[in-house]
This record gives C-alpha cells, sequence and structure tokens, in this order.
C-alpha cells in the first residue's frame, strides 16, 4: 500500500471518539469602510444600474433574465446596507460588480452569459422563499453542447465557511475572466445564503438553484444534455457538513456524495453544549444530525475525505461507527499528515473514486431495487419510490425496508403510520407491508407510475385514496406539516403585523421588537428582505400561497382574531390558557406553529422567527437547532427592560395530531 494514500473501504472499524475539536469563534472581520468618496461613486453606479434595471422590466425582460442583473445590484446594496467591508478590495470590488451589472443590462436581452463555456458564469433566480434573488455561478466545460448526442454529469459544489463571504466576494470569485480548468462535467457553485452549513433556508437555496439552472437550460433547448442519473453533491469543511446532511436526507438525489471534513453531529462538536437539553431541544437535534441517518449510505455510494490530523475526520469516523454491524459499506480516503484541508493531489484521488459511480454510462438507477432508508421526521421522508409520509412517533428512527420482488413491493417498516409508493407499469403490483398482504393494484401503459397510499392502524395496514389520513382535516404531522417552528421559513411565508390597538402594551412592544429582529436577522444572516404586510393588507393568494406569521395579539391583528379559536389555546385580554398553564395576558404571549386554519398544507405561525439568532448564526453552525419546538408560552420582562428579555414559562412539542401531550 501506497504509504501517501490510506485508502479504508470501511463497514467495520475500531471504536473512534466521536470529540470533535472546540467549535472556533466565526465573528467577521473588522469592517473597514471606504472613503466618502468611494462610497458616494457605489451609490452613484447603484442607482444607475436600478435605472437600468427598471427600463429592462419595461422592455418585458423575462424576470428569470432580469434576476442575473439584478444580483449585481443586490450584491453591491447588501454589502452597504450591513457595512461589510471585511478586506480591503471589497469596495473596488464593489464598483466592479456594479459595471459587471451594467454590462449585462446592455446584454439581456441576448443574455449571452448563459452560453458562456470554459470559464466560470455566474446566474441567478428569484427565490420562492421570499422573492429574494440569490446568486449560483456555473462552468460548462468547453465541449458542452458541441455534440448534442452526449450527456454531461452536473457537480453540486457547496462551498466552506467563510467569515468575509459577501455577495459581492461570491461573484467576484465566480466571475471568471480567467479559463477554468476544464473537467468532464457542469459544475454548480452554491451560495446557499451565506454561513447556515445548508440548513432552514440554506437548504431550500441548494434545491431552487438546482432546480433553475435545470429549468434554465430546458428553456435554452439544452436540457437533454444533463444526465439526470449523474448528479453529484460535494464539499469541503462546512461544505462537508452540507454535503454530509443534504446527502444522507435526500439519498435519492444523488448518484455519490463527496464529503470532505465538516460535521454530523450536534453534540460533541458545539463546544459547551449541556449535558441533557430540554426534551424538545433535545428531540430537535434528530432534524439535522447526519448521523442519524447513517444507514442511508445503503442509497448513495459516499467517498468521505479527511486529513488524518484535522479534528474533523470525526465526521467520517462517526458515521462509520453507526455503520458499524451493518452490513454497509462507504469509502474514506484519509491523507497521512494533513489538517483541515483538501489539497489538489487528494482532490484528483477522490475524483477517481467519484468516477466510479458517476462516469460516463453509469450513475443513479431510476429504479432500485430495494431501499434501505431510515429518518426521525417525514420532513426527510422520501427516497426513490416510496415516501414514509406520517411516524407513529416524530423524532424517532423509523426504517423502512422495501423490495421490489416479481410479485410487487414487499415492505417492512418500524415507526411508520402513512406510507406512500410510486409503482412502475408492467410490473406486478401486489403489495406487501409487515408481512401482510394490502392490495393489488392495476397499472395501465408503457409509461404509467402509479401512486399507492398506505396507512397504519392499530398494528395493521390499509390502502387509502389520498396522500394523508382521510377525516383528520390536515392535523397530523405528515410531510411539510410537521414543524418545528423553525420549518416555516424554508418555504414561502408572509410577515403579518397587526394595525389594531393591542389589549396590553407589552405584547405590542415585544411582538414589534421580535419582528424587527427577525428582519434584521434575515437580512444579515440569509440574505433577504421579509415579506411583511400589514394585517388588513393580507390576500386570499397569500393565505393560500405563504404560511403566515402573525406578530400581536387577537385585539391588534385581526388574522389571528381570525384563527384563534381553531388553534389549542384560549387568550382574552386578561388571560391565556395554553400548554396546561393560566397566565395574565398583560406580561405573557404565546408562540407557536401550527396548521393553518385557513388553507390546507400551510402553517400559522404566531410571534415568532427563527427560535435561534445572531450569536447562533455567528457561531458554528451547529448551533442553528431549534430553541423552542412548536410552542412555547413566554413571560415578558418589566416594561423599562429589553422588550425581547423573555422567560420561557413552558414549551414544548405538540404530538403527532397536533395536540398537547
Amino acid at each position: 500500500m501506497n504509504p501517501r494514500c490510506l485508502f479504508v473501504v470501511s463497514v467495520i472499524l475500531a471504536a473512534v471518539p466521536a470529540a470533535f475539536a472546540q467549535a472556533p469563534d466565526f465573528a467577521p472581520p473588522a469592517a473597514k469602510p471606504p472613503d466618502r468618496a468611494t462610497l458616494q461613486a457605489i451609490e452613484a453606479k447603484t442607482a444607475e444600474l436600478a435605472k437600468a434595471l427598471a427600463d429592462l422590466k419595461a422592455q418585458g425582460i423575462p424576470d428569470d433574465i432580469r434576476a442575473e442583473v439584478e444580483i449585481y445590484h443586490k450584491a453591491a446594496t447588501w454589502i452597504v446596507r450591513h457595512g461589510e467591508w471585511y478586506q480591503p478590495d471589497f469596495a473596488r470590488w464593489t464598483l466592479e460588480t456594479l459595471d459587471t451589472g451594467l454590462e449585462r443590462a446592455r446584454q439581456a436581452p441576448q443574455a449571452p452569459w448563459r452560453s458562456i463555456t470554459g470559464r466560470a458564469v455566474v446566474r441567478a433566480y428569484r427565490s420562492r422563499v421570499d422573492d429574494s434573488v440569490q446568486p449560483y455561478a456555473v462552468v460548462l466545460p468547453a465541449a458542452y453542447g458541441q455534440n448534442p448526442g452526449e450527456k454531461w454529469r452536473l457537480d453540486v459544489i457547496l462551498h466552506g465557511r467563510d467569515t468575509s463571504l459577501t455577495e459581492v466576494k461570491f461573484l467576484r470569485t465566480h466571475q471568471g475572466a480567467k479559463p477554468a480548468p476544464d473537467r468532464p462535467f457542469v459544475q454548480l457553485f452554491i451560495f446557499g445564503r451565506g454561513n447556515n452549513a445548508y440548513r432552514w433556508a440554506g437548504e431550500t437555496d441548494v434545491f431552487e438553484a438546482l432546480e433553475h439552472f435545470r429549468e434554465s437550460e430546458r428553456k435554452l433547448g439544452r436540457g437533454a444534455l444533463l444526465d439526470p442519473a449523474r448528479t453529484v453533491l460535494r464539499g469541503f469543511s462546512m461544505g462537508g457538513a452540507g454535503t454530509w446532511h443534504l446527502g444522507l436526507h435526500h439519498p435519492d438525489r444523488w448518484c455519490v456524495l463527496g464529503p470532505g471534513a465538516g460535521f454530523t453531529t450536534t453534540r460533541g462538536y458545539v463546544k459547551n453544549l449541556p449535558a441533557s437539553l430540554p426534551p424538545y431541544q433535545e428531540a430537535c437535534l434528530h432534524i439535522y444530525d447526519a448521523v442519524d441517518y447513517a444507514e442511508n449510505v445503503f442509497n448513495v455510494p459516499v467517498v468521505a475525505y479527511s486529513g488524518d490530523q484535522d479534528p474533523q475526520m470525526a465526521a467520517a469516523r462517526n458515521i462509520e461507527e453507526r455503520l458499524r454491524g451493518t452490513g454497509i459499506t462507504m469509502t474514506h480516503l484519509i491523507a497521512p499528515g494533513l489538517g483541515h484541508t483538501f489539497p489538489p493531489e487528494w482532490q484528483d484521488k477522490a475524483e477517481a473514486e467519484y468516477s466510479k459511480f458517476a462516469g460516463p454510462g453509469r450513475g443513479r438507477p431510476a429504479w432500485p431495487n430495494r431501499i434501505r432508508f431510515v429518518t426521525y421526521t417525514p420532513k426527510y421522508g422520501r427516497c426513490d419510490w416510496l415516501q414514509v409520509v406520517a411516524l407513529e412517533r416524530l423524532y424517532e428512527k423509523a426504517v423502512v425496508d422495501a423490495r421490489l420482488t416479481d410479485q410487487g413491493p414487499d415492505v417492512t417498516t418500524r415507526n411508520v403510520r402513512l406510507l406512500s409508493l410510486r409503482l412502475l407499469a408492467g410490473r406486478a403490483a401486489r403489495v406487501t407491508v409487515d408481512g401482510q398482504a394490502v392490495a393489488n393494484v392495476g397499472t395501465q401503459g408503457a409509461d404509467r407510475v402509479s401512486q399507492v397510499h398506505l396507512r397504519k392502524v392499530a398494528g395493521k395496514w390499509t390502502l387509502l385514496n389520498g396522500t394523508t389520513d382521510p377525516g383528520e382535516a390536515g392535523l397530523a404531522k405528515v410531510a411539510g406539516l410537521q414543524g418545528p417552528i423553525d420549518d416555516a421559513f424554508t418555504e414561502r411565508f408572509v410577515c403579518v403585523r397587526g394595525t389594531g390597538r393591542p389589549w396590553h402594551p407589552a405584547t405590542d412592544r415585544y411582538a414589534r421588537a421580535n419582528l424587527e429582529r427577525f428582519r434584521q436577522e434575515w437580512s444579515q444572516y440569509l440574505r433577504g428582505d421579509l415579506l411583511v404586510k400589514d394585517d388588513h393588507a393580507v390576500t386570499e393568494a397569500d393565505i393560500r400561497g405563504a404560511h403566515l406569521v402573525l406578530f400581536g395579539d387577537p385585539a391588534s391583528n385581526s388574522l389571528i382574531a381570525r384563527v384563534i379559536d381553531k388553534l389549542p389555546l384560549t387568550w382574552t385580554s386578561t388571560a391565556i390558557e395554553f400548554a396546561g398553564r393560566k397566565v395574565s395576558a398583560e406580561n405573557h404571549v404565546p408562540v407557536l406553529i401550527y396548521p393553518s386554519p385557513l388553507s390546507a398544507g400551510r402553517y400559522v405561525v404566531l410571534n415568532s422567527g427563527h427560535t435561534f439568532h445572531a450569536a447562533d448564526f455567528r457561531g458554528t453552525n451547529a448551533l442553528l437547532y431549534p430553541r423552542l419546538g412548536d410552542y412555547a408560552l413566554l413571560r415578558l420582562g418589566p416594561a423599562n427592560a429589553d422588550p425581547l428579555a423573555t422567560e420561557v414559562v413552558a414549551a414544548g412539542l405538540f404530538d403527532e395530531q397536533w395536540r398537547l401531550r
């Protein structure tokens, strides 16, 4: 064996401690603002680009093209808004960014940048979450499109943590003036809304960028050039953590994972994490701890990389330890004598391993004959032709082992209550679950796919016509409606402020201050503007198309008054009865997430944005876990204190039917 290449195909390894190094402080560098003349030049060019964007809209240039001009305007706006002058060149880069935006505005009718090959090109899309424009970058190989019959592999690449990262820096890094090294695959570089380890809205960004690029290629008549079976996910450091997370939670989206370093667990990585968190926080660690999803390596090959002197090697070691005794294997490249670095020669070794799964003629099978899948939440319940729609006990391990036999799918489950299967036409369709023959389902036509929905009641599986329990009126924790509070901010949401007279000044102060804190944190750390409306301005389209985040009380916010009788609490001008407590309404406020009484498939949230805040965003990304579960009752501080000063009186998770436990 080459002593410089420790190549491990690991099923069982000796027990390895899961401890990581102390999590570092990720505060950004001290800002050094440019002089007044430079700021004025940036302001003038920003205004010029804003006018050019307005002209493009008036000309009828499609929004998806305008977004790829607007990203340059946003980059300049955000760096000024937050004073993010972290490097001496940032002011010059901002001016050059605006120049590039103005050049794109002139080119917009033809959008020639979309056909550039051989170097990095910045692209952008408008997010469905908050209408913000978010960037990504693409490198198309020099030969891309020259042979219409050739299909190309697509690599989704996640960046590491960068305390000085801004849109300006991302655009500068990926606006390739020089040719890029030619690779035999398309490269998609993700911004991920900054530094969040691709969690929450950062996770949504990865899939929005990927979907936007694929849709753009279809519109350009090049969609067939991308091989849907050969999508690779890879990244190093924070990008490695993101690869572990997105790869093991969504194993059917990728043909191989390439995580380098990163982290796969909260406990053991976060410095000074208490030995015991409140039960609702402890349960929610199962949402993002990738180590809990280790057995999904069965469904997607993993080629991990670590330096043997890097404390973050524990990310892969934790996965290996969980795979002990399962018969599931992964590949782990270990570089002797190296710390937290991934040099080119080791990237080449990793690429040689990726190509075994992502090379021409290879890739992910469309209909794998066997799936072994684990999850702890229906949010992450899909794998190829099956979906765990609801669990019997949320945040406990659910397991599905499914095979396609000559007779039809044969499935065994644990801790699963609702299950959905897709059946390909032309195959036998006797559905067997946990040894019980549930149904014979007919399929027709060569290309038809049938959907089968199953429910378990008192240990017996039955066939359903719908995707969720009939008669439960949506009051079940199912995929897309499972909480916790922070889940509402991964898809489109509208914040609604009350315009009426509140019952109590303290409630009003808290609601307004909390909305403002959410606005500031969303802008700085998730790189968008909140969609905020007054209660009387909310439309039926908003109610149907977005989660509603309601700030105030039933007197001040007419939307709260409209739904309060259908929420699991009583709130009057004198008292709040909630979570087994009866408290004064004068100095308490309820916080919760709940299925919307106004629109199926949507949430309402009371008086909360994210339940973690600026200090957690500035710290290690493993701190971005829910702090309040599904609900909380908060005692407000004295009138002369910080309006955001609160004490948690009660907090927790609703049960699987959205009831207080």
